[in-house]
């Protein structure tokens, strides 16, 4: 399939006139040779990765969606005709399948979902999609693995046509016919419709939007291409973590389209890092003016809204009704993302003067050599069925634990780490699915401090207590559902992660003590005897990376399901609860300093910031200390509840906490046996190549209290209130049935 470069000639230069975005540009100068070259040097570089579908897939795509439309408009006949409406309508009643998301933005990967609306006429109801239309998708031969979620924020049949996943949402018209030429765009079509269907609507209404807004659409493209993959490959791809999701990253390229109309892929991508490593967040990223249309629809707007005030890098969806595609992006995740910008300016800066190749700029860090000091959260359920259910809601609220942990005053960053890993067993002989995400901290140097504790206790708890107070309002909560959290230092992550990542550590270790070698010879750097017995993970600084094969990257390695890992390939010990509970009783170190920010390129260019909006800064970070805790069920028997309700707290950053917990509002302890076991639990065995530290290294302790205290009821927890935009809440109402909790306090005292 031909990539062909897309130069502007006289015809283009005629249609460049017309003005986009809501600032004039910064340059309408117009590609050069060099340009070209390097544009076609990134097409050849993406195609590894498997960034391009061969025509034969697409014209497959194409030949689904349309025996898919012609299901839709039998359907809507079948049903007009059951309602008794006349034939005349019937013959030209209509509907249609409408696409959005990366297949109609047109930079799908091989193998990728299509989204799909069905937009159906005013007689045909939300409830005969989820009931005829189902029932008329099962009858069909090529779908598989049918099913409906109807009491989603968005609902949603999910099917596998052909071997194609395809998501369908539902949206009713007022109209009484759907023509064939019908424009979503239009603003009228959103009156009288139900708050669902304008949910629906809103995906095709801004895909068609940005395409409109961009004065290239294929430059758009093949930039939107390199930019995702390299998100991907960066791990800063995905809007339930807190990062950007595929519509966000869609947006701010085709700002930078706008800024930049004439210039071509090579070009766009430089100046991509070049905008938004200068951008002044949180004005916000706007494709057009905002417009009124008297609807009164919620809108972003903060003047208005107060909540609005408090995202951190608003990136506003160009069609009606405007929203925050990134209310999900906090403190960290925005600090990881601007770092990210900053060395991807640097990438690229040496790739334009030829010192570089693509292929630098998607390698991807290796972020488990990234920090000292992670949290390892861990959910479980007993059968396969349940830890899919269970394993989507805790991932959906895992940014609020982000959220609260980032509020710390002893904690600088939370950068958690968007790919799950199948976690150890907790016992080998009884059938345990579990899922482990890793959550990477950088603590504040402490200087002029000693014997520095740091609690986490209340942070872990209020982001359990949220779990499964929204596991049980749903009906999805089943006893065997579990939640931990640990504190885990770099040197540790062995007797965790899965044997391909630490393949990965161990490719990363060797490039990187080379490089150091080759860089440093006058400074007396010196390798030992480079074996698995003799690495040191402490050696390694904090921004290397590794160097994958694009080709290895398109194949996913098989995960077991028992999450059992040996660590390299000397003997490590089996991982058990025991040796979890170890690692809790770990050493901790604290980091002297933080790793400094990459300055990116020089540039005299002066980036466009949007003065519709007022930009206000978030609050300053609360003086609170908290702990890591480790959480479980207990027994199902409710108990009194005679202590103050504990309030969970917003995952909004503006919220603040006046102060930790008081022991007297503490219940009342109970000893376990599990406590004498946690309490004589010693410190990990590690490898000889784990007992190097490096000399900026501070020495710390871990004095460790693991205390097992019988917590107030799910059920007596006092809800949130809703912030103003009602639409973005998730957070559900109080469960009904009582479930005790039990937590495991780990005190960490950080000596200098």
């Amino acid at each position: 399939m031909p990539f062909p470069v897309t130069t502007q000639g006289s015809q283009q230069t005629q249609q460049l006139q017309k003005h986009y975005g809501i600032t004039s540009p910064i340059s309408l100068a117009s590609p050069k040779e060099i340009d070209c070259i390097l544009t076609q040097k990134l097409i050849d570089t993406l195609k590894p990765f498997g960034v391009f579908e061969e025509e034969e897939e697409l014209q497959r795509r194409i030949l689904i969606l349309g025996k898919l439309n012609n299901l839709v408009k039998e359907w809507i006949q079948e049903i007009s005709e059951i309602k008794n409406l006349p034939q005349s309508v019937i013959e030209n009643v209509g509907g249609k399948i409408f696409t959005f998301g990366s297949y109609r933005l047109g930079v799908h990967t091989k193998g990728a979902d299509i989204d799909a609306l069905c937009v159906a006429p005013r007689h045909v109801d939300r409830s005969d999609f989820f009931t005829s239309f189902y029932e008329k998708l099962k009858l069909q031969e090529e779908v598989k693995d049918l099913r409906a979620v109807e009491e989603a924020f968005v609902p949603v049949i999910k099917l596998c046509f052909d071997g194609i996943e395809i998501d369908i949402l539902f949206a009713r018209l007022a109209l009484q016919t759907i023509p064939e030429d019908l424009d979503l765009r239009d603003d009228s079509l959103l009156k009288n419709l139900d708050i669902r269907c304008i949910r629906s609507l809103n995906g095709c209404r801004v895909t068609d939007e940005i395409l409109h807004l961009v004065p290239n659409i294929d430059n758009f493209r093949l930039t939107l291409r390199a930019i995702k993959l390299w998100a991907k490959r960066h791990n800063i791809y995905s809007n339930i973590l807190g990062f950007l999701g595929g519509v966000s990253w869609a947006m701010l390229v085709a700002r930078t389209c706008q800024l930049y109309p004439n210039a071509i892929a090579s070009t766009l991508v430089h100046k991509f890092f070049l905008v938004f490593s200068k951008w002044e967040w949180p004005n916000p990223v706007l494709l057009k003016q905002p417009e009124e249309c008297n609807l009164n629809l919620p809108v972003w707007d903060p003047r208005v809204n107060p909540s609005d005030r408090y995202h951190l890098m608003p990136i506003i969806t160009p069609a009606y009704p405007q929203q925050n595609s990134t209310y999900n992006v906090s403190v960290s995740t925005r600090m990881v993302m601007v770092e990210e910008f900053k060395q991807g300016l640097a990438i690229t800066d040496e790739i334009l003067l030829s010192k570089a190749e693509w292929s630098k700029l998607f390698e991807a860090p290796n972020f488990f050599q990234k920090y000292k000091h992670y949290i390892v959260l861990l959910a479980s359920a007993p059968t396969e069925k349940q830890r899919l259910e269970w394993v989507g809601l805790v991932e959906s609220k895992i940014r609020i634990l982000v959220g609260s942990l980032e509020k710390n005053e002893f904690i600088t960053l939370a950068h958690v780490n968007p790919q799950s890993f199948p976690a150890p067993k907790e016992n080998p002989d009884k059938e345990e699915f579990r899922t482990m995400w890793v959550i990477g901290l950088v603590f504040k140097k402490t200087e002029n401090s000693e014997n520095l504790s740091v609690d986490l206790t209340y942070d872990i708890q209020s982001f359990t207590d949220t779990v499964y107070r929204q596991a049980i309002n749903s009906k999805m909560f089943e006893m065997d559902m579990k939640i931990a959290a640990m504190h885990v230092k770099r040197k540790q992550l062995h007797q965790l992660l899965p044997n391909h990542v630490l393949q990965k550590k161990k490719k990363l270790l060797i490039s990187s003590l080379l490089l150091k070698i080759m860089q440093h010879s006058t400074e007396g750097v010196r390798l030992t005897v480079l074996n698995d017995s003799s690495l040191d993970l402490s050696m390694d600084s904090d921004n290397s990376t590794s160097v994958p094969s694009p080709t290895s990257a398109m194949k996913t390695s098989p995960l077991n399901s028992s999450g059992s890992s040996q660590g390299r390939s000397s003997p490590a010990p089996a991982v058990t609860a025991a040796s979890v509970t170890n690692i809790q009783a770990s050493e901790v170190t604290v980091p002297p300093t933080i790793s400094s920010e990459s300055s990116g390129g020089t540039s005299s260019e002066s980036i466009p910031q949007t003065a519709t909006q007022p930009a206000i800064s978030p609050p300053p970070k609360p003086t609170i200390s908290r702990v890591v805790s480790s959480t479980r069920l207990a027994n199902q028997s409710p108990r009194p509840s005679g202590n103050t309700a504990t309030k969970i707290p917003s995952p909004v950053v503006g919220v603040k906490r006046t102060s930790s917990p008081h022991k007297e509002e503490s219940p009342k302890k109970i000893k376990t046996e599990e406590d004498e076991i946690n309490e004589d639990a010693s410190c990990l065995d590690m490898c000889d190549h784990d007992k190097m530290e490096t000399k900026e290294q501070l020495d710390a302790e871990a004095n460790i209290s693991s205390q097992t205290e019988t917590v107030q009821t799910v059920a007596s927890l006092q809800a949130p209130q809703k912030t103003p935009s009602t639409d973005l809440s998730d957070i559900p109402a109080l469960p009904a049935n009582p479930i005790p909790v039990i937590k495991n306090s780990i005190k960490l005292r950080l000596n200098r």
